[in-house]
């Protein structure tokens, strides 16, 4: 007999969803709609786009576009034809991005010529000035040796930039036998997608995943009862594991319509909210905060909304969460990281609304968690704190090029220490409650303080640079660099900011930037950050009460 279950394979997911749910629509984005068949007929366009721009299998192609259809189809492309997707934060700018570049050795950087005010392409020239000297097919990068070729999306260019319009004239050239052969090879054990998280080190770290995540997607629908009725509104962006999981393979997954935002507004999305009917939405508490606290909040018509998804666990997330229950819509929650994927751990729909906004939920099939004593690595008894360890089938195989930072974080039993704190009951029922981990968390996004203070020691007048993170009424918490200026140098707080600005992804840069003599020291010679803390609060306090303002926070 055949297995009752298939390894999955992403670049499937189109095909399938075709197969299922065919002429009903898939996506909305602006005033256009797809169904899912013309869906995986762009996906398959894009496919053979690639492969005519040389790309073989297993090559990483890095991904740095804004929320737009275009990215979805080039997702599955990438997947269809064997190669590898790196998303890339659209908050990057070129410190950010030149790092991610040469350290998942991408071959292929697809991109924009720019969203907004933002100029992508203004700071792909900045790393690579070759683009304005030759011809796609010439194009070689001092600075990045594995790149081959730069694609873009968007009416604007460079001599050295190929245009995704181009692209997709020279892949109707492609027997779509090539393609079906390239879709024959791919391993569904293989790595197919690369995502950059923040770390310790102070460097992006590439989690590489399997294409067993389609499995978690799938539970996560039937635990949630995520059907072809389902609407979702999804603002969240897609580089982001949140906004990938829930948007980009939910759908297809589940046969459930997208109706996709570039980016995040509360007003366009409490109007989008109403005019598409959307039943599921998901997001951060600080979403859920503006949404609610909007003016169009209260006459926002909401009748069609079924479930939101805010995950639960910390203790300022509370209040946020309760509100949401009883004045928007029925919560749910879970936990995930990009090392072990979004929803790895929900609750149940039934479950009480005291789980529901102060839990993580229980363990995904295929998962199992347990807290340890981070010092001595002893299993504790349930409802005692420790580190959060997850093991499951798709944990990521493995940081990208970094074999020392994964022998650190997976031990010789497959377990991935996350450095969370989490109390787990007799049930198994998991609590996220913070993070051992000096990682900060800015509305949503991991900060790595000694990622911004790697920058800031870059500045000719500091010698010292430390970064703490202070209360904030809206992003739960912001930074605060806390500087030591070398002997004779002066610089202001403007100044030090504007120095940042440009380097680093705007929620990585400092809030505040504050002066001292010296740090409060152990006997060891180390830095003491949680006194180093209590002394910023204690100076942001005093200037707040000077400047009249009633807020003591940055």
């Amino acid at each position: 007999m055949a297995p009752w279950v298939t390894q999955p394979r992403v670049g499937d997911l189109p095909d399938q969803a075709a197969g299922r749910f065919g002429p009903w629509e898939a996506l909305c984005f602006e005033d256009r709609r797809w169904n899912f068949i013309e869906f995986r007929v762009d996906v398959d366009r894009a496919a053979r786009a690639l492969m005519a721009l040389g790309v073989s299998p297993g090559e990483h192609i890095a991904l740095w576009l804004p929320n737009r259809p275009e990215w979805l189809h080039l997702f599955y492309a990438v997947a269809k034809i064997g190669a590898v997707v790196v998303p890339v934060n659209t908050r990057f700018r070129t410190r950010d991005l030149g790092y991610v570049l040469h350290q998942s050795d991408a071959t292929t950087l697809i991109t924009t010529d720019r969203a907004g005010s933002v100029g992508y392409l203004d700071m792909v020239r900045d790393l690579c000035p070759e683009l304005d000297a030759g011809t796609p097919a010439g194009f070689r990068s001092a600075r990045f040796p594995a790149l081959r070729r730069i694609v873009a999306v968007g009416e604007t260019g460079a001599p050295g930039v190929v245009p995704w319009t181009e692209a997709l004239r020279a892949g109707d050239r492609v027997p779509e036998a090539e393609l079906r052969s390239r879709e024959a090879g791919v391993d569904p054990r293989g790595t197919v997608l690369i995502m950059y998280t923040s770390g310790t080190t102070g460097f992006p770290k590439g989690a590489m995943h399997s294409h067993c995540i389609v499995q978690t997607v799938a539970d996560g629908a039937s635990r949630w009862g995520i059907t072809p009725r389902e609407v979702i509104l999804m603002y969240l962006p897609l580089f982001h594991t949140f906004g990938l999981y829930e948007g980009v393979l939910m759908s297809l997954v589940s046969g459930a319509r997208i109706v996709l935002m570039e980016r995040f507004d509360p007003g366009e999305a409490l109007h989008l909210l109403a005019r598409e009917r959307a039943t599921y939405l998901c997001g951060f508490d600080t979403h859920f905060h503006d949404l609610m606290e909007h003016p169009a909040f209260p006459a926002t018509d909401r009748r069609g909304l079924r479930l939101g998804f805010l995950p639960a666990g910390l203790a300022s997330t509370e209040p946020i969460a309760r509100r949401a229950n009883r004045a928007f819509v029925k919560t749910v929650s879970a936990y995930g990281m990009t090392e072990i994927g979004t929803g790895a751990c929900r609750s149940f729909l039934d479950a009480s609304e005291d789980e529901r906004c102060l839990g993580s939920g229980y363990p995904a099939p295929g998962y199992e968690y347990k807290v340890v004593d981070p010092a001595t690595g002893h299993w504790l008894a349930p409802g005692v704190p420790g580190e959060l360890c997850v093991r499951g089938y798709a944990v990521m195989q493995g940081y990208y090029r970094k074999p020392e930072e994964t022998a650190q974080v997976v031990d010789a039993e497959a377990w991935f220490h996350t450095g969370d704190m989490a109390v787990i009951d007799r049930d198994g029922f998991v609590r996220f409650m913070g993070r051992y981990k000096e990682m900060l968390k800015v509305g949503g996004e991991n900060v790595d303080p000694a990622e911004v203070e790697a920058l800031l020691v870059e500045h000719p007048a500091v010698s010292l640079a430390k970064v703490v993170g202070v209360p904030d009424p809206r992003l739960g918490e912001v930074s605060v660099a806390c500087l030591v200026l070398r002997e004779g140098h002066r610089v202001t707080e403007e100044e030090m900011l504007g120095f940042c600005r440009g380097k680093l992804a705007s929620f990585k840069l400092p809030k505040r930037v504050l002066f001292f003599d010296d740090y409060p020291m152990t006997t060891s010679g180390k830095v003491q950050k949680f006194q180093l803390r209590e002394m910023a609060l204690a100076r942001l306090a005093r200037q707040a009460i000077e400047r009249g303002s009633p807020a003591a926070s940055a």
